[in-house]
């Protein structure tokens, strides 16, 4: 059986909008610990390099953290914020080309118990990984894992021929992202309509 995984030339695309928007009905898996969880990408955000204000490397700040940012597209770029959350990015693009994809959220279907204990949560739903802090809380995500190749057996995501309508997909601006002035504008997030798509039919082990 051919492999489900996205290959480095689909990262490497310069197209990071598109990506972004891509992303939505694929999977994301994280296998830590030997702990296996995942599910459907529901949220994204996209921030196009040095030419975006809403991104760490706008105007091309390079700094420790930002330089995983520049690397060719298919790591992962993960960093700490507010002194509490750990954020899961995708790199794209080729090499010395910043872009990176905010996986906001997915639908879980894969390790709800595993999640069920990292979280401290009693019921498993879309409430658990409906965010982007909680949806690496959940997969065990933390700065341990930036940097880290997306093709290899810890982090990654798989196509499994899942075709999202454009109607199931709402396209707004990004959250949280207030001191990027005219750039907090951009209709760079994305968002799919599960419910909508999948008809309620996903159950989550």
């Amino acid at each position: 059986m051919p492999s489900l995984k996205l290959t480095p030339s689909y990262y490497r695309s310069t197209q990071v909008v598109a990506l972004a928007r891509d992303l939505l009905g694929k999977y994301l898996y994280s296998n830590i610990n030997n702990q296996l969880t995942g599910g459907i990408i529901t949220e994204t955000e996209a921030y196009a390099g040095v030419t975006d204000k809403a991104s760490h490397a706008y105007n091309g700040r390079f700094t420790n953290r930002t330089k995983t940012m520049y690397q060719a597209g298919g790591i992962s770029y993960v960093y700490f914020t507010y002194g509490m959350h750990h954020l899961f990015n995708v790199v794209t693009g080729p090499k010395e080309v910043p872009h990176a994809i905010l996986i906001r959220g997915i639908y879980p279907l894969t390790g709800g118990k595993i999640m069920l204990a990292r979280t401290g949560k009693k019921v498993v739903n879309y409430q658990v990984t409906n965010g982007p802090a909680k949806m690496t809380k959940a997969m065990g995500i933390t700065k341990a894992h930036n940097g880290i190749s997306l093709t290899g057996n810890t982090i990654w995501i798989e196509d499994k021929g899942v075709k999202v309508a454009m109607k199931d997909i709402s396209t707004t601006p990004r959250i949280g992202i207030d001191y990027a002035d005219e750039d907090a504008l951009l209709p760079y997030r994305f968002v799919l309509d599960y419910r909508s798509y999948f008809n309620n039919t996903l159950n989550i082990k």
